[in-house]
Protein backbone atom coordinates (compact mmCIF):
# COMPACT_ATOMS: atom_id res chain seq x y z
CA UNK A 1 0.00 0.00 0.00
CA UNK A 2 1.60 3.39 -1.01
CA UNK A 3 -0.72 5.58 0.85
CA UNK A 4 2.17 7.68 1.78
CA UNK A 5 2.90 9.12 -1.53
CA UNK A 6 -0.42 11.34 -1.24
CA UNK A 7 0.94 12.89 2.41
CA UNK A 8 3.71 15.78 1.50
CA UNK A 9 5.50 16.87 4.87
CA UNK A 10 7.14 20.20 4.76
CA UNK A 11 9.64 21.29 7.80
CA UNK A 12 10.61 25.27 7.86
CA UNK A 13 13.54 25.66 10.14
CA UNK A 14 15.23 28.35 11.77
CA UNK A 15 19.31 27.12 10.24
CA UNK A 16 21.27 29.96 12.39
CA UNK A 17 19.48 28.37 15.55
CA UNK A 18 21.44 24.79 14.64
CA UNK A 19 18.07 23.30 14.59
CA UNK A 20 18.86 21.14 11.61
CA UNK A 21 19.61 18.29 13.51
CA UNK A 22 16.17 18.50 15.18
CA UNK A 23 15.20 18.13 11.02
CA UNK A 24 17.12 15.21 10.06
CA UNK A 25 16.01 13.15 13.33
CA UNK A 26 12.31 13.25 12.40
CA UNK A 27 12.75 12.96 9.14
CA UNK A 28 14.66 9.27 10.68
CA UNK A 29 12.02 8.25 12.39
CA UNK A 30 9.21 9.67 9.80
CA UNK A 31 11.58 7.48 7.29
CA UNK A 32 11.99 4.79 9.25
CA UNK A 33 7.49 4.34 9.70
CA UNK A 34 6.29 5.79 6.28
CA UNK A 35 9.57 4.94 3.51
CA UNK A 36 7.23 6.83 0.44
CA UNK A 37 6.42 9.74 2.56
CA UNK A 38 7.76 13.02 0.93
CA UNK A 39 9.75 14.76 3.57
CA UNK A 40 11.15 18.71 2.51
CA UNK A 41 12.28 21.47 4.09
CA UNK A 42 12.88 25.30 3.67
CA UNK A 43 14.79 28.26 5.73
CA UNK A 44 12.51 29.66 8.10
CA UNK A 45 12.69 32.49 10.90
CA UNK A 46 14.82 32.78 14.35
CA UNK A 47 13.22 30.23 16.42
CA UNK A 48 11.22 28.24 13.91
CA UNK A 49 10.49 24.56 13.40
CA UNK A 50 6.89 24.33 12.11
CA UNK A 51 6.02 21.44 10.52
CA UNK A 52 3.42 21.48 7.36
CA UNK A 53 1.29 17.61 6.57
CA UNK A 54 -0.03 18.74 3.27
CA UNK A 55 -0.11 22.52 2.95
CA UNK A 56 -1.73 22.67 6.95
CA UNK A 57 0.66 23.64 9.36
CA UNK A 58 0.29 21.15 12.31
CA UNK A 59 3.19 22.67 14.66
CA UNK A 60 4.73 25.81 15.61
CA UNK A 61 7.50 25.57 17.77
CA UNK A 62 6.92 29.64 17.74
CA UNK A 63 3.65 29.28 18.70
CA UNK A 64 4.13 26.35 21.73
CA UNK A 65 8.20 27.25 22.33
CA UNK A 66 9.06 23.33 22.60
CA UNK A 67 9.82 21.01 19.57
CA UNK A 68 6.90 18.25 18.70
CA UNK A 69 7.01 14.87 20.47
CA UNK A 70 7.83 12.17 17.89
CA UNK A 71 4.40 10.48 18.58
CA UNK A 72 2.32 13.17 17.86
CA UNK A 73 3.62 13.96 14.64
CA UNK A 74 3.44 10.03 13.77
CA UNK A 75 -0.35 10.23 15.02
CA UNK A 76 -1.06 13.55 12.36
CA UNK A 77 0.69 11.47 9.81
CA UNK A 78 -1.29 8.38 10.23
CA UNK A 79 -4.62 10.99 9.68
CA UNK A 80 -3.25 12.13 6.95
CA UNK A 81 -2.72 9.05 5.38
CA UNK A 82 -6.13 8.29 6.27
CA UNK A 83 -8.06 10.94 4.76
CA UNK A 84 -9.01 12.28 8.58
CA UNK A 85 -8.88 15.98 9.43
CA UNK A 86 -5.32 17.25 10.92
CA UNK A 87 -5.62 19.13 14.29
CA UNK A 88 -2.79 21.09 15.51
CA UNK A 89 -0.35 19.73 18.12
CA UNK A 90 -0.03 21.56 20.84
CA UNK A 91 2.09 19.34 23.82
CA UNK A 92 5.90 20.03 22.93
CA UNK A 93 9.43 19.08 24.95
CA UNK A 94 11.42 21.71 25.99
CA UNK A 95 14.25 22.91 23.57
CA UNK A 96 17.57 22.20 24.68
CA UNK A 97 20.83 23.71 24.37
CA UNK A 98 23.94 20.78 23.61
CA UNK A 99 27.32 22.47 24.29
Amino acid sequence: MDAGNCVEIVVEYCEHCGFEAHYQELVSVIKEHHPNISVGSRPGPTGAFEIEINGQLVFSKLEVGGFPLEKDVMLAIGKAIDGQPLEKITDSRAPCAIL
